[in-house]
């Protein structure tokens, strides 16, 4: 039953990140034909931005070493197909392709970013300097994700100054939104509202910012409705739950698209998502990779029992 609640967006854009950031970290090997048909159906399930790729090299990322195979199967998705590029060499295949949504990833805390991108954090935003203002040039969309916004494994808490000036960093480079991250899943609503505000403070308001909230603790959800009680109204989530982070093995999965959008459905929150071919879709997905879905919502729905027969 739908109840809304006051000080809620009237609609949430879900950033669908499965395909990209749940299926990098997979240990199997997951067939190109595979990925194309989970994006067809997280699209005709009314998911309207899906994470496709991510033409980082192989050697990092060798889930994804099929990009060029794979984003030309997708041209037909009637959905905004967002892809990673690392760097200008990223950005070359991307373009070729016709990739017109980029994005890259960055991070508010030193050790990641030289573990992830092998540099400092101003070196790398040295890096993506010239690949966001191609990017713009060739009239794309440019996000900027901003990885480990409240905690670190190595570092610890991470201060929320640092974390702001980073985050403001990449949209002076010309980023057109910015997708914060909680890559180890340890931030708390608290926590949640402290950097939102104080990136108000540096200027930047809610309508250029999306979270992407880790489950590890259990609080992506009470996270997630905190950043939209501040205003915030794009959400990254992934089908099925899938996810966690190669570089960072404390790192548990993304929070579930179904599990969002069960919440947001009974708050009366518009999506545009079919909870029930979404929740089919994680399901078969589930199966091609031999193991249950995480998503409580997944598991809940396809568990169900019949209704009895009138």
């Amino acid at each position: 039953m739908a109840v809304p609640a006051p000080g809620l967006p009237a609609r949430v854009r879900i950033h669908e990140v499965g395909p990209r950031d749940g299926l990098q970290n997979e240990k199997t090997t997951v067939p190109t034909a595979v990925k194309a048909e989970f994006v067809h159906r997280l699209a005709a399930a009314g998911l309207a931005t899906i994470e496709a790729t991510s033409f980082v090299h192989p050697k990092w990322v060798p889930q994804l070493a099929d990009a060029e195979e794979l984003f030309p199967l997708l041209a037909d998705v009637g959905a905004a197909l967002p892809v990673l590029v690392p760097n200008e060499r990223g950005l070359d295949r991307a373009l070729a392709l016709g990739a017109r949504r980029i994005a890259v990833f960055g991070s508010a805390t030193e050790t990641f970013a030289a573990r992830n991108l092998n540099r400092t954090v101003a070196g790398s935003l040295a890096m993506f300097e010239p690949v966001v203002a191609r990017a713009k040039r060739e009239g794309a969309h440019v996000r900027g994700y901003l990885s480990m916004c409240f905690g670190d494994p190595w570092e610890g808490p991470v201060p929320v100054h640092q974390v702001v000036g980073t985050a403001r960093a990449l949209l002076d480079l010309g980023c057109d939104e910015l997708s914060l991250g909680d890559t180890i899943g340890v931030a708390t609503p608290g926590h949640v509202l402290a950097l939102l505000r104080a990136l108000k403070g540096a200027g930047v308001g809610t309508d250029r910012i999306g979270v992407h909230f880790h489950d590890t603790y259990g609080q992506a959800l009470s996270n997630t409705l905190a950043a939209l009680q501040h205003g915030v109204s794009t959400v990254d989530a992934s089908a099925g739950g899938l996810g966690g982070c190669p570089y960072a093995k404390s790192a548990t999965g993304n929070l579930a698209t179904e599990d969002l959008v069960w919440m947001l459905d009974g708050l009366g929150i518009e999506t545009g998502v079919d909870l029930a071919a979404l929740t089919a879709t994680s399901g078969w997905m589930a199966g091609q990779l031999g193991r249950p879905s995480p998503s409580r919502t997944v598991r809940a729905l396809l568990n169900q029992a019949p209704s009895p027969k009138e």
